[in-house]
């Protein structure tokens, strides 16, 4: 019964037909420039740069935006079949890049995706669909998992996108507004992109930032589960500790500069109040209350409440790793997401505490993976 929730929810609007998706979609395609801004991302860039030309609907233009690397980014991407622009001078951040790169644009759609992921063979036919359905749609995202799932810290990433993208994020599209149209891919109308001054600067996330903007503008974005992408996650602590510091300054910064005009969104605000309660009280307890009770109490059978919710986490995780086959490693995952929890807790307080309390706001974007 629940697979059969989560599987209506998920399903959106009904899709165009067959035939009309052949006549329409390569035309899209045709007017779509994907944008990937790369610093000293060599390792990977070609790539990503092969599995957007190698797609169903392939592209009109795929602009990288070396960043002055410090290695062969721009060669490597040149090599691979992109157009290559590099600035004068490191423009400090990947929104920095991406609006190099869309000063560049000439076409009605474009297209930005993270230079260390790669994208399933119809990632961008799909991810367009709602784009030709609907001209009230500015941008759409879609389903994110781990191209890579072997550490503590790449396995508890890879069953929270699973949770997340199976049963959040599905949830918030039904009702219209998806939190976030992931960084790492999405597709645009440039005109609202433009309109909206590309993606700001002002916040350490960016993607929400642009997310929140265009739901007060008016306009909607949608979330489209079958359009798949593999981003390569932190491997490693001091990696994730960057990634997640930026993320939960992002935040707090993206609620403080949206609060009063997403309150008349009545979604939105309940979705973006419970996220911050979430961060706040679940934080406190997990990393404060609890180890304290225990000490003070004697009772180490208070430490159940750390996975108290364990089925609650483990029913649509196991929904969608079924789905993928991937029943095994969402199993011999599970802890390592609980890890990740309480580390993603800690810095959720440290950004509060910097950004609220010290006015101390995280200005400087660090790069983490």
């Amino acid at each position: 019964m629940e697979e059969l929730v989560l599987a209506d929810v998920s399903a959106g609007p009904p899709r165009p037909s067959f035939h009309r998706r052949m006549l329409v979609l390569p035309h899209l395609a045709s007017q779509l420039t994907v944008i990937i801004p790369a610093y000293d991302e060599e390792a990977s860039v070609a790539d990503t740069v092969r599995s957007v030309l190698s797609q169903t609907t392939p592209p009109a233009r795929v602009i990288v935006v070396d960043d002055r690397s410090t290695d062969r980014t721009g060669d490597v991407a040149r090599a691979a079949g992109a157009e290559v622009i590099c600035p004068p001078v490191n423009t400090g951040s990947k929104a920095g890049a991406q609006n190099l790169a869309l000063s560049h644009v000439e076409t009605p759609y474009c297209m930005a995706i993270d230079a260390d992921t790669t994208l399933a063979p119809d990632a961008i036919e799909l991810l367009l669909e709602p784009l030709a359905a609907d001209p009230g749609v500015a941008a759409t995202c879609g389903f994110v998992v781990p191209r890579h799932v072997g550490s503590v810290w790449e396995r508890g990433r890879y069953v929270e996108y699973l949770l997340s993208f199976t049963f959040y994020k599905p949830t918030q599209d039904y009702f219209g507004k998806p939190l976030i149209s992931s960084g790492c891919f999405s597709a645009y109308r440039t005109d609202v992109l433009r309109d909206a001054g590309g993606w700001s600067e002002r916040t350490r996330a960016e993607d929400m930032d642009l997310t929140w903007s265009f739901y007060r503008a008016g306009h909607q974005v949608r979330f489209v589960p079958g359009a798949v992408c593999y981003p390569i996650e932190p491997h490693d602590l001091d990696f994730m500790g960057k990634q997640l510091k930026r993320w939960s300054h992002g935040f707090v910064q993206n609620v403080r500069l949206h609060w009063t005009g997403i309150l008349r969104l009545p979604f939105l605000s309940t979705v973006v109040g419970v996220a911050m309660f979430d961060a706040v009280v679940a934080s406190l307890i997990y990393l404060l209350l609890l180890p304290l009770l225990v000490v003070v109490l004697a009772a180490p059978l208070l430490l159940l409440v750390y996975v108290i919710d364990v089925p609650a986490v483990l029913v649509p995780v196991l929904v969608a790793a079924r789905r993928r086959r991937e029943v095994g490693k969402a199993l011999l995952s599970l802890p390592s997401f609980f890890v990740l929890r309480t580390v993603n807790g800690f810095y959720l307080l440290e950004a509060l505490w910097t950004e609220v309390v010290l006015r101390r706001p995280l200005l400087v974007y660090e790069k983490g993976h």
